[in-house]
């Protein structure tokens, strides 16, 4: 079969691919797997009995669930839901959106596919726009979605060293620069994979650059503040007329409803919204539907308050416990500071392997993490850090979670006898 440079670039391998294939398999496979690659959020109860009650709520009305499941709505996303997210967070935030400024889109990856390809690319001069990412290393899913080669650039992060065996990743600002060919300047709060949270002073400095720049600040807050709230810091919401936001049900509970919300100018709206019509006609609303009520209402700020953030960060105290517990005396390791989303990310200084090698270790035994390498894209030359790092998700099981790391630390163990 012969296939066009779009076919060849989207079915060869690359990390995101390895990483869903990872999930479905340890899903349809025979046996336990200690499934810590991933990105699926945890099971909470608590947001259960959420859904459950919203979801019944519409069974009641009747017309409500119809409505969601037989008919298209706009490729901007539904009209009611606009107004109840936007006048949340407009009263709570003050800022000045309406409905014109959200676009729903079918989950933050198709999201990101539409921005990083409206902003990356050969521009109608024939000039050639990059995504600048200030802080490698970045998301997975970034990595492999430009239409483009080369159209993602990227600084290494500068690293501060912590007690108790803790590290963390900061902007370097003295070394990055935005050139005349970047499009846009992009990333995620928290980071995927490293649980970094950039500060206030951060955000607006870079927000600073991107308007100096006549470029738009693109912030994935998939896992960010107000919702789903997976975030450890006291940080503030941030959005301007110059931010793109992007942010989504998946995290707060909702994954497999697929959906995707972007909040911008209402150009760029306009522009996500022509780019939906034109490669899914529609959005899935049974997740614009099912929520409306908890934005109408506020809930959803007090349930990613009081449920969600909590939640995930006993699981992040206990899951870095365990690492503490098994990992070998003789591992020279660093764990980033966990402030939020739902992975560790770990440092191994002195492994004679890779993490790449690493993870197929792991993966002989049933357990799956995610190998760094994957991350680090976009960089003008290696860099040794990006073979050293590994992402686990610690959302699973409490026994899964701690049987992983456990064999995590045996393997570690024996590469360093090697």
């Amino acid at each position: 079969m012969k296939l066009t440079s779009f076919g060849e670039k989207f079915t060869r391998k690359s990390g995101i691919l390895e990483l869903m294939d990872d999930l479905g398999n340890a899903v349809a496979g025979q046996g336990r797997v200690c499934m810590l690659g991933g990105g699926n959020p945890a099971i909470i109860p608590e947001i259960q009995a959420v859904w459950n009650r919203c979801l019944s709520e519409l069974i009641q009305d009747g017309s409500g669930l119809e409505e969601a499941l037989s008919s298209y709505d706009t490729p901007q996303g539904k009209q009611s839901f606009l107004e109840s997210l936007s006048g949340m967070l407009k009263n709570s935030f003050g800022w000045n959106i309406g409905p014109e400024n959200i676009a729903i889109t079918n989950g933050s990856q198709s999201a990101f596919f539409i921005l990083l390809n409206l902003f990356g690319g050969t521009d109608a001069s024939g000039v050639k726009k990059k995504v600048l990412f200030p802080l490698c290393p970045e998301y997975i899913g970034y990595a492999d979605q430009g239409l483009e080669p080369d159209i993602f650039t990227t600084c290494p992060a500068s690293i501060e060293i912590l007690d108790d065996f803790l590290f963390k990743y900061h902007v370097d600002f003295s070394s990055l620069k935005v050139g005349d060919d970047v499009g846009a300047i992009c990333i995620s709060r928290p980071t995927n994979p490293t649980g970094n949270v950039i500060s206030d002073e951060e955000v607006r400095q870079l927000s600073s650059l991107a308007e100096d720049a006549g470029v738009p600040l693109i912030i994935d807050n998939a896992y960010g503040s107000p919702f789903p709230g997976i975030i450890f810091e006291e940080v503030k919401p941030f959005w301007n007329e110059n931010t793109i936001l992007s942010m989504s049900l998946s995290k707060i509970g909702l994954p497999s409803v697929r959906t995707g919300i972007i909040i911008g100018r209402p150009e760029i709206i306009k522009a996500v919204s022509s780019c939906n019509a034109i490669i899914s006609l529609a959005n899935g609303t049974i997740g614009q539907v099912l929520t409306e009520s908890l934005f109408q209402s506020g809930e959803i700020l007090d349930i990613s308050k009081n449920i969600v953030r909590p939640f995930y960060n006993r699981k992040s105290i206990q899951a870095q416990n365990w690492v503490k517990a098994y990992m070998p005396v003789s591992a020279d390791y660093r764990v980033h500071k966990s402030e939020g989303a739902i992975f560790l990310w770990i440092w191994f200084r002195n492994l004679k392997i890779s993490s790449r090698e690493l993870y197929e270790n792991l993966k002989k035994r049933k357990v799956i993490v995610v190998p760094g390498e994957y991350f680090f894209f976009g960089l003008d030359q290696d860099w040794e850090h990006s073979k050293q790092c590994i992402r686990l998700n610690y959302s699973q099981s409490a026994d899964l979670v701690e049987e992983g790391i456990r064999i995590l630390a045996e393997e570690v163990d024996k590469a360093l006898r090697q």
